[in-house]
């Protein structure tokens, strides 16, 4: 019966051959159903992608009609600028015909002003010598009616004296002395009327006091004190007919230095105002008058996507954007060591913001200026080289701090 049997070990070898079958079945069967797994993962993540692709074909769609539609516009508007542009075309030739014309009309203009400033010269010195003529007329009759009264006392005093002599002498006489002709007027009336002048003429004499020995003296210092006036008078004409002089000649050369200084800060103004609008143009212009120094200034902004319009056209964030240029134009033309800006991106918004900044970093390593900005604005704070701030970590106590944002930067990847 045992020799019947199988052969154990050929068994045991049968046995444990199943098993290794049996082993690498089920390592078959795993893979299998990670396969089957990693299959079905990716078919419902093809069907996923097949509905985004789909949904993104539609959007491509639409968005290819619309760019049909906006090279249409596109190309009516780029006909339209042409038209415009051939229309525009002869307006710098009549501009500059125009500005030759107004540099005539002023070269005449300054000779018409050089000889009114001859004429008024001309016509000061006579209204002075005029003034000395008319005042020399006036002392000349002054002293005449002066001697005019003195005549007129002294006749009458005359005929008082000749009537009281006649008195006394007809008294001392008696009545058939030959006496002088009688005056014309000899009643009781004109007698009392001699009587009260002469009364009046001594008591005026009375009231006139003792004689002013000093009288030539004072005279003397009179005429040397009108001396000296009238030769500060004449300093005076002459200084202010040099000072009006000096103020033409700064009138004419602040004219030239402000129109030279106007034609920079107008070319940095277009330079800026393309820089931070990414585009479009700009100019300034004096307005309102053909003198510079009485002449008012307007701004011209044409940013991109719009047509050319005044400052107070527009928005608030182009009005800011357009108003940083103009300053930084100015701030370029004379520049200083250090410059504040106090919340001057608070209208902007983030990508003029970093326009700004941009301007802010390429200025500053253009002339070394240094920049204090006054600012809430994450992007502005996250451009500066060191923040200064106030903190409140306990209520009530308020704390300065100073954060160096590249050391801070070197900290945070260290």
């Amino acid at each position: 019966a045992q020799a019947v049997l199988p052969d154990l070990a050929a068994l045991r070898e049968a046995v444990e051959a199943a098993r290794a079958a049996a082993v690498a079945a089920r390592a078959e069967e795993l893979s299998a159903r990670g396969h089957e797994a990693a299959l079905v993962q990716e078919g419902t993540r093809i069907a996923a992608r097949r509905t985004t692709i789909a949904a993104e074909v539609e959007g491509w769609g639409g968005r290819a009609a619309d760019a049909v539609q906006r090279l249409a516009e596109l190309r009516h508007r780029a006909e339209e600028a042409g038209a415009e542009r051939d229309s525009l075309a002869p307006l710098p030739e009549e501009a500059a015909s125009r500005r030759a014309a107004a540099g005539s009309v002023l070269a005449e203009a300054e000779a018409r002003h050089a000889e009114a400033a001859a004429a008024l010269g001309a016509a000061e010195r006579a209204e002075r010598s005029g003034s000395e003529a008319r005042r020399a007329a006036d002392q000349a009759f002054a002293a005449a009616r002066e001697r005019m009264v003195r005549g007129i006392a002294a006749l009458e005093a005359a005929e008082a004296a000749a009537a009281a002599v006649a008195e006394r002498v007809a008294e001392r006489l008696g009545e058939g002395a030959e006496l002088p002709d009688p005056p014309e007027e000899l009643s009781d009336a004109a007698e009392e009327k001699a009587r009260r002048k002469v009364e009046r003429l001594v008591r005026e004499r009375e009231e006139m006091g003792p004689v002013n020995l000093r009288a030539d003296i004072e005279m003397a210092e009179t005429e040397t004190r009108i001396g000296d006036i009238t030769r500060e008078r004449d300093e005076i004409g002459s200084a202010i007919a040099k000072l009006r002089g000096s103020i033409g000649h700064l009138n004419r050369e602040g004219r030239e230095r402000l129109r030279t200084i106007f034609d920079k800060v107008d070319a940095e103004f277009r330079n800026l105002f393309s820089r931070l609008f990414g585009g479009g143009r700009a100019h300034l212009a004096l307005v309102g008058s053909e003198d510079p120094l009485e002449a008012g200034l307007e701004i011209y902004a044409e940013p991109p996507g719009k047509k050319l319009a005044t400052l107070s056209l527009l928005s608030g964030g182009e009005q800011a954007l357009t108003a940083l240029s103009l300053i930084f134009a100015v701030f370029r033309c004379n520049p200083a060591p250090v410059c504040v800006l106090d919340e001057v991106d608070a209208p902007l918004d983030d990508a003029n913001v970093e326009r700004l900044c941009d301007l802010l970093d390429a200025m500053a390593a253009e002339s070394g200026t240094r920049f204090l900005i006054v600012t809430h604005h994450p992007l502005t704070m996250a451009r500066m080289h060191r923040l200064y701030g106030v903190t409140m970590q306990e209520r009530g106590v308020s704390r300065l701090l100073s954060v160096d944002l590249g050391a801070a930067v070197a900290l945070a990847e260290a």
